[in-house]
């Protein structure tokens, strides 16, 4: 190499480098800046979409409208067993509302309310279904004292679909009250509910959940529980939950789906003997066509259930706690409580056998339903052996579909008392 041309390249290398580092810098400096910039807009599109209440495009989408490269997969709902559930409901079913009678649209003719309420369906769900509004009070239609040992039922979604989110959501209440020997959808029980005797429940469905439970004796306050925290309750809403209560005496207890809410020794009044349920929906800034409680699949029993006794003493034992999907034979998860008290009695008297017996309203053809509660009667069957370990040796089943009623099919409690199972020792 040239001595000259070596000793200027020597002089040179310096600015060279410096070029070099400056416009890698530049870059690096541009890089950082594209980076903030689209964090900055992706959040701007986050928040943007949050208050018109649409979903955030999928990053991997990169434009609006784009496919993403790996499309979402709809998630399949299962239906899981309340394996901590021991509800188990009272022996005579009193009152039943599932609103198949009613006209889409209007208020059950023997309910009351304080302002509007129709009866609807579903997309997607069996039955039909009271949709109750906000600032309502609703009365079921029953009439018959509770007694003082008792179960209460229903199946309820808080329905919530905001166009924009931001403000309170209501609360909404369900609770239980003595008319005092007047009529219990009386007016007067639209707007006060403590002037006898009223126990009631508030729940608060948001990101901050609870439940309070409180007792109220002529206008004064008798029990009131500390706030139950139930953390976030938004994946709640817009689905399906199976409330249960059961009152012994003085004892209340709550379940959600599986989940027990409450068991307090003392939270009921005995000063008069509870007649009536009721709903109450609180008002918000919310629209009507936002926010809402859709009700159905009341069903109120008295008396305590002696599984034990009546199976192993008495040597027949029947039960409308195993509940099934409409016209088939799955058994709905609710059904828990009651097939483990009956494993628990098979577990504890291995040298019995017993033969489990399906029965089915009149509702159907004759065929239909022998058919129907002889599948019923075999699904029973089936979740005892494979939940509980109950051996299949100790059991035989049969289905007498509507021939053997225990009430009147003429009658909405009736045809639910006769939905039932029996087992009966052989």
């Amino acid at each position: 190499m040239n001595k000259k041309f070596f000793w200027l390249l020597l002089l040179l290398l310096p600015a060279i480098s410096q070029a070099q580092f400056g416009n890698l810098l530049k870059k690096a400096k541009d890089k950082v800046t594209q980076r903030a910039d689209n964090k900055v807009d992706k959040e701007m599109d986050k928040k943007l979409h949050e208050l018109e209440g649409k979903p955030q495009q999928n990053s991997a989408a990169g434009t609006p409208g784009a496919a993403s490269e790996t499309p979402a997969t709809p998630q399949k709902e299962t239906i899981k067993s309340f394996s901590k559930f021991d509800f188990v409901p009272g022996e005579k079913i009193i009152y039943a509302e599932d609103f198949a009678q009613d006209a889409i649209g209007e208020l059950p003719i023997t309910w009351n309310a304080s302002g509007k309420g129709e009866v609807m369906t579903i997309e997607g769900k069996q039955g039909k279904w009271l949709r109750a509004f906000e600032n309502t009070t609703y009365l079921t239609g029953n009439r018959k004292s509770f007694g003082e040992n008792y179960t209460v039922e229903f199946d309820l979604m808080y329905f919530f679909e905001p166009k924009v989110k931001g403000y309170v959501m209501p609360n909404w209440r369900a609770g239980l009250l003595s008319s005092g020997g007047i009529d219990p959808a009386d007016n007067s029980f639209l707007k006060t509910h403590g002037e006898v005797n009223s126990t009631f429940v508030n729940f608060s469905f948001n990101n901050y959940g609870g439940s309070q439970l409180e007792t109220r004796v002529k206008n004064a306050q008798t029990f009131r529980s500390d706030r139950m925290e139930m953390g976030d309750m938004m994946p709640s809403c817009n689905k399906i939950i199976h409330y249960a209560i059961q009152v012994q005496k003085t004892r209340f207890r709550l379940w959600m789906d599986e989940r027990k809410v409450f068991d307090i020794p003392r939270a009921i009044s005995t000063a008069d003997t509870m007649n009536q349920l009721y709903f109450f929906l609180e008002g918000s800034n919310y629209k009507e066509e936002e926010v809402g409680l859709f009700i159905s699949n009341i069903k109120i029993a008295t008396g305590l259930p002696d599984t034990r006794h009546k199976l192993i003493d008495e040597g027949r034992f029947s039960t409308t706690g195993i509940l099934f999907d409409v016209n088939a034979a799955t058994i709905k998860p609710e059904s828990s409580g009651v097939l483990k008290e009956i494993a628990g009695v098979l577990t504890e008297h291995k040298s019995i056998r017993i033969k489990i017996i399906g029965h089915t309203d009149s509702d159907g053809t004759d065929a239909a339903n022998l058919d129907l509660s002889k599948r019923r009667a075999e699904a029973v069957k089936a979740a005892l052996v494979k939940d509980f370990n109950i051996d299949v040796a100790m059991m035989e089943t049969d289905g007498k579909g509507e021939t053997s009623p225990a009430a009147d099919n003429k009658t909405k409690e009736g045809r639910a008392q006769n939905r039932r199972v029996e087992f009966v020792k052989i």
